[in-house]
């Protein structure tokens, strides 16, 4: 069965509601204006130079400092906190490590119920973190639905709660009435509510706060300060971060670069740049909201291999996001691919579609931005100079939750700490690289026409999705 948009291009109408959007992230252009920090000048001396100040840098800050309170700790952003993915995406919070439990018994099978529980225990920690420091990011623990668009997902929608309950979720499974009794679209069939490790926040706010926090601690935060270059001696000496205006010597150095071009050679094969692109709306009237329902505003997503997830917004905006998953030849980032007309058309179509109610309101933010994917869909580890330097990299989109464990994980490895976590073959072990261009464009487009395909045909893979899955490399959203 078709999706209900599948068979119509984007029209006229669907392109005036994004017309007049403000071409940036809703988040970062809400937050309360302020001078970016000095960046590094000189040469510093330091315990340990973080670089990024992304989720996974901030948190990693913040324990550091928590850890030992006299160790000098240095952040480095080439930009200002939250410039990259931490200020981009949906605003969901989950527990889950491994992209999910089905992707996660896929590949460390044995090692789930450890991976369950150590990051349902970092979900309880970063809530916990939110109101130690008293960090105001609008956190609402209302839980996530998946919604099922087709017949052939409600059994996807079944097998899910199965599992989930087997790991100890919390879950509702919600029959079509159901379903669009919590949010009214016609287009649900079913639905699959999680009411364990889920949230939703406002990801800007939390990053400021994150960094509010870490100051406070003594951490010394350079904003519009770009790390150029690692030079590592052999040995146990000190690590240099060149600046443009200086450098930092460390005994430390983490790297928390997220899509962004890594510091370390050896990194680029495991990770590429996927841009997704986000539409924001105006501020629905009580009128609108009662025509959609969602009184208990959960994060939404739907089943497809091209999804899309939403949500609401403290200020009674939707969020709506994902479908394309946008690879370009040899990996470009920059401010020039924050816009893709093509999808944000489909995303405004899609949202007419799921809430025809809807179909007069506008949106008034648009953006994109790159996500750090690698082939296995989670975060990875990795030490380089001896162990003086480490990485956690490769959340693919599922961050928000998952940086505070990946921070900690990292601050182990460098700290040389023998915990139940870098035991993990999970934490070991690195992703299959992606291939050199240009067979990695090939792959990625290849992968995401066959995804496509499977949409389109019930969920049926095919020969080369089939294929993925038996060498461990599958992926299903």
């Amino acid at each position: 069965m078709p999706r209900p948009w599948s068979d119509h291009p984007p029209t006229a109408a669907d392109r005036a509601r994004y017309a007049d959007a403000e071409p940036r992230p809703f988040w970062t252009a809400t937050l309360p204006p302020r001078d970016p920090l000095p960046p590094l000048e000189g040469v510093v001396e330091a315990d340990l130079c973080i670089v990024g100040g992304g989720f996974t840098g901030l948190w990693a800050a913040l324990a550091a400092r928590e850890r030992d309170p006299g160790r000098e700790v240095v952040l480095l952003e080439a930009e200002t906190v939250a410039f990259g993915a931490s200020g981009r995406n949906g605003g969901f919070v989950s527990s889950s490590l491994t992209h999910g439990v089905e992707n996660g018994l896929a590949r460390f099978g044995d090692e789930m119920e450890t991976l369950e529980r150590l990051g349902l225990a970092s979900f309880d920690g970063l809530v916990a973190d939110v109101e130690r420091h008293g960090i105001a990011c609008d956190l609402e623990r209302t839980g996530e639905i998946s919604v099922a668009l087709e017949p052939h997902e409600e059994a996807w929608l079944a097998e899910s709660a199965q599992l989930l309950r087997r790991f100890g979720h919390d879950v509702e499974l919600l029959d079509g009435e159901a379903i669009r009794a919590e949010v009214a679209s016609p287009t649900y069939r079913g639905g699959l509510w999680d009411r364990t490790g889920s949230a939703i926040v406002d990801p800007a706010k939390l990053a400021d706060g994150l960094r509010e926090a870490a100051q406070r601690l003594g951490v010394r935060v350079c904003e519009r300060t770009a790390a150029l270059g690692l030079e590592a001696a052999r040995g146990s000496g000190p690590v240099v971060v060149r600046v443009p205006g200086g450098a930092v010597r460390a005994r430390r150095v983490l790297l928390a670069t997220g899509a962004s071009p890594p510091l370390l050679r050896r990194v680029r094969a495991w990770v590429l740049p996927v841009y997704d692109y986000v539409l924001v709306t105006e501020p629905l009237t009580e009128a609108q909201w009662a025509a959609v329902g969602w009184r208990r505003r959960q994060g939404l997503a739907d089943m497809g291999n091209q999804f899309h997830y939403y949500r609401p917004t403290a200020d009674g905006r939707i969020l709506f996001g994902g479908y394309d998953a946008v690879y370009r030849f040899g990996g470009p980032m920059g401010p020039h691919l924050d816009e893709h007309e093509p999808t944000f058309a489909r995303l405004s179509q899609h949202f007419a579609a799921t809430f025809p109610q809807l179909a007069d309101v506008r949106f008034t933010h648009r953006w994109g931005g790159a996500i750090d994917t690698c082939s296995r869909f989670s975060v990875f580890f990795g030490t380089a100079h001896g162990g003086r330097v480490a990485y956690a990299l490769g959340y693919t989109g599922l961050g928000v939750g998952a940086t505070r464990w990946g921070a900690r994980v990292a601050l182990d490895l460098l700290d040389g700490r023998d915990t139940e976590a870098t035991r993990l073959r999970y934490v070991r072990r690195k992703p299959v690289p992606f291939p050199p261009e240009p067979l990695r464009t090939a792959v990625v487009q290849l992968t995401r026409n066959r995804l496509a395909a499977a949409d389109e045909r019930e969920g049926r893979r095919g020969l080369w999705l089939r294929t993925l899955d038996r060498l461990g490399l599958g992926f299903d959203s």
